[in-house]
Order: C-alpha cells, then sequence, then structure tokens
C-alpha cells in the first residue's frame, strides 16, 4: 500500500524544477501582457474581450452539456425503475445497480463538462484511475463480499424467508444486502455471514421447494410380522390429511401454494404426480429390524408431520403387537444338580 501511494505521488506531485518553470513562464507572460497592453492599447483590449467572449461560450457549453447530461442521467434512472419493476428485480440490487449507473453517469458528464472548457482531463482520469485501483487493493475483502453480494441477488439461490444451511449456520433469511446476509437461528440469533463466502461455498436451502419428502425409520422387535407392520405403518400415514397421495390434484395444489407458471417451467421444478406413501424393510439389526417410511408433503408442513407421526407410531403401534426393540442381554441361570457331591469344609 505504502509503495501504490509513492507511485501516486510521483505521478501526479510535480518536482519543484517543473514549478520553477511554470512560475517563470507565467512571469514571462505577465510581462509580454504589460508590454502588449502598453504598445497596442486598443489591440489588448480587444483581444481580451475575444477571449472572455471565447470562454464565456465554453461556460456556456459546458453548463448546457451539465444540464442536458443531468436531464438524461434522470430518463435513465426512471426507464430502469421501471424495468426493474417489470421484471421483479430484488430491491437490494436494482437500488445497488441504479447508484452504480447514475454515479458512473454523473462522473462521466462532469469529465465532459469540464473538458468543454478547454481543460486537460487526462491526467484528471488517470487519477481517477490509480485512486479506484488503491481503494479496490485496501477493500480487496469487501469488494469480494460486494462482487458476491451481486451474483447472490442476480441468480437468487434464495430469498428473504427461506431456512438455509451454510457456512456451519442454519437459519431463516432475514435481509440479503450488497455485502452480507442475515440468518435467523431457531433459537433467535442473528447471524452474519459474508456474501463472498456463501457465492463461493454450498448452500442448502432446506426451502427452496413447495413439496418435500418426509422419512421415518421405525424399528421393531425380530418376530413381528412384516407385512402386517408395513400395513399398520401406511395406515397411520393414510389417515393424515397432510400427507399428499398419489391422486392429489396438482394443478389445484400449485395454485394454493401460489406457485407460478414462470416456476413451473423451471427445469425439474414441477411434479406431475406425488409418489404414494410407501413402507419397507430396511435393514436387519443386531436387537431390532428397521422400516422406512418415506411419505411426501408440503413444505409448511414438514416438521409438525414428523414430530406427530413419531407420536402416532409409538402410541399405535404397540397396541397392534409391533414392539419397539431396545438393546437388552438374555441371562440363563442354571440349577445346580442335587446329585452333585458338595464340598466339605
Amino acid at each position: 500500500m505504502n509503495n501504490l501511494l509513492s507511485i501516486l505521488l510521483q505521478v501526479t506531485a510535480p518536482t519543484a524544477e517543473e514549478i520553477q518553470q511554470k512560475q517563470d513562464s507565467i512571469q514571462e507572460g505577465v510581462k509580454m501582457m504589460v508590454e502588449y497592453a502598453k504598445t497596442d492599447p486598443q489591440g489588448f483590449w480587444h483581444t481580451v474581450g475575444e477571449s472572455l467572449l471565447q470562454f464565456g461560450l465554453k461556460v456556456l457549453a459546458a453548463l448546457a452539456i451539465f444540464v442536458i447530461g443531468w436531464w438524461l442521467i434522470g430518463l435513465v434512472k426512471k426507464a430502469m425503475h421501471k424495468m426493474f419493476t417489470r421484471r421483479n428485480v430484488e430491491p437490494t440490487l436494482a437500488s445497488f445497480i441504479g447508484s452504480f449507473v447514475s454515479i458512473s453517469l454523473t462522473i462521466l458528464v462532469v469529465i465532459i463538462s469540464i473538458s468543454t472548457l478547454g481543460v486537460n482531463t487526462t491526467s484528471l482520469a488517470a487519477l481517477l484511475a490509480a485512486g479506484g485501483m488503491a481503494i479496490g487493493m485496501a477493500l480487496s475483502g469487501t469488494v469480494q463480499n460486494f462482487a458476491g453480494g451481486i451474483m447472490l441477488l442476480a441468480f437468487k439461490p434464495f430469498k428473504a424467508g427461506d431456512y438455509i444451511e451454510a457456512q456451519g449456520h442454519g437459519g431463516t433469511v432475514i435481509e440479503v444486502n450488497i455485502t452480507s446476509t442475515k440468518l435467523l437461528t431457531p433459537d433467535n440469533r442473528v447471524v452474519i455471514l459474508p456474501n463472498g463466502a456463501l457465492s463461493n461455498g454450498t448452500v442448502n436451502n432446506i426451502s427452496g421447494r413447495p413439496l418435500r419428502r418426509v422419512e421415518w425409520l421405525v424399528s421393531v422387535s425380530y418376530g413381528v410380522d412384516a407385512e402386517a407392520c408395513k400395513k399398520a405403518i401406511l395406515t397411520i400415514l393414510d389417515s393424515d390429511k397432510r400427507v399428499l397421495k398419489a391422486n392429489t390434484n396438482m394443478t389445484k395444489l400449485y395454485k394454493e401454494l401460489n406457485v407460478t407458471k414462470y416456476q413451473l417451467s423451471t427445469v425439474n421444478y414441477k411434479m406431475d404426480a406425488i409418489p404414494a406413501p410407501y413402507v419397507a424393510l430396511k435393514s436387519l439389526n443386531e436387537n431390532d429390524i428397521t422400516f422406512v417410511a418415506r411419505a411426501w408433503a408440503k413444505g409448511s408442513d414438514y416438521w409438525n408431520l414428523f414430530f406427530d407421526m413419531n407420536e402416532r407410531f409409538y402410541t399405535e403401534l404397540p397396541p397392534q403387537g409391533f414392539t419397539f426393540a431396545y438393546p437388552h442381554m438374555d441371562v440363563t441361570m442354571l440349577q445346580p444338580d442335587s446329585n452333585e457331591p458338595k464340598l466339605s469344609d
């Protein structure tokens, strides 16, 4: 950073010799003007008038360029606002792009206006570029988060209200801005994640789809009738209205979920039919056998359905003869043989 500042100073700061040369040239020019005024006063004032007139015209032209440019910038901002509103662009992204375009166009109009006055803007442009590079190097981490925020707002891997897991944290997205994303955890903590890490890392968007598959593992003792146990579990699942059936009307369901046609047209988004609830014998364990039960439900019903079904399995299966297994050990006690000789004292 110090090296960069020294380079900037070398580029922009004139040497003592250059300053002295400019002072000498200014003094020489003043002397020439004084001599010219003494020798030809009429011609001197005529030249001064022409110079003032030319400078005044340049000032008027510069003001006209600035006013017209400012008016055109306003039109561009209004057109961009209408376009963003029509396309439902994320408000944060729309605000950032609008501000960035407005500032860039304003700087361009100012430079053009200054150049109209006859001022050499090459050094000014070089200074702005060097200053921008210095600021970019000093804020490299912030720039990375800034670029990550643009990517997140543009491609929308998640939005406010989604529950996501990222960077070792899980929570509901409450705000997405240019540099960071805020999550509200289930225990009411706010976690702020940098957008640079989010845009380059893995994000598990649990709320990314309106329908989710729920899975339960039910372990019962050896010796139970497997087919009867599967039917009992299916009966419990089918009796809950939150479990979606194979004959579910998908058009009506998507309408209830307020899913747009654009979302349904997204690749691999639309489900033409709901798979029926399914139960199968998953594994034979050391102390029990495990059945897996799977059913589809609305994303908003996921956890309530999961916990309610666990409770129903626990309370309704044992009365039907399907007991739950638990780790145990059978110990057999052998009675001593009465004919066996006893040890004497």
